[in-house]
């Protein structure tokens, strides 16, 4: 069983809907038993960093996250609470990953948020598996992670490269919406699912 953790940010029923396309069983859920006994575990998220790790604090959640020893996912909002540090609202976060959410810089012509397709270039990862170089994936987002020992994927945009994917340990998180990206986002969900 999947853990979908519910604390309220974002649309969930994209996430639901391509688990459910590739067959998964899955679960929405904020108790800390529930998650913990999973076999794997997603973190979505839409909006602010400092509201999401508010709303983890206020479930008791950040300490069943860091403690996970199953494979884990983050995707957008829900990656960047599992790095150290982030911009938006000036917050601490879980710190698993070794890097800093930064805001995009002001760019003529660059508009901000960065929404729609772009390209991703991936490293090696079981993540994500048959990827091509180059593949294109969706993007909603202000903020971004720096390059870091766990970037495992990148992305360009304007001036600013950035991490689109990251991994440590059993833990990864994309910037993108696998849920979102087609049929290179369900192959990403599909790596993850075996894991």
């Amino acid at each position: 069983m999947i853990a979908i953790i519910d604390y309220e940010m974002g649309n969930l029923r994209s996430v639901e809907n391509a688990l459910s396309r590739l067959g998964a069983e899955w679960k929405l859920t904020s108790d800390p038993e529930e998650i913990r006994s999973a076999s794997r575990v997603l973190l979505p998220g839409v909006g602010n960093d400092a509201e999401a790790m508010e709303r983890l604090r206020e479930r008791g959640l950040c300490e069943v996250i860091r403690n996970l020893r199953h494979p884990v996912l983050g995707i957008c909002v829900g990656m960047q609470v599992m790095c150290r540090h982030s911009e938006e609202g000036d917050v601490d976060c879980l710190g698993i990953f070794d890097a800093h959410i930064r805001r995009f810089p002001e760019e003529e012509g660059l508009k901000v948020p960065h929404v729609g397709w772009n390209r991703i270039n991936n490293l090696e990862s079981k993540l994500l598996k048959d990827i091509g170089r180059g593949s294109y994936v969706y993007y909603v987002h202000s903020y971004y992670a720096n390059l870091c020992p766990d970037t495992i994927a990148t992305t360009r945009y304007g001036t600013t490269l950035f991490s689109a994917a990251l991994k440590y340990e059993n833990f990864y998180g994309t910037q993108f919406h696998p849920e979102k990206s087609g049929d290179i986002g369900e192959q990403i969900l599909a790596n993850f699912l075996k894991l």
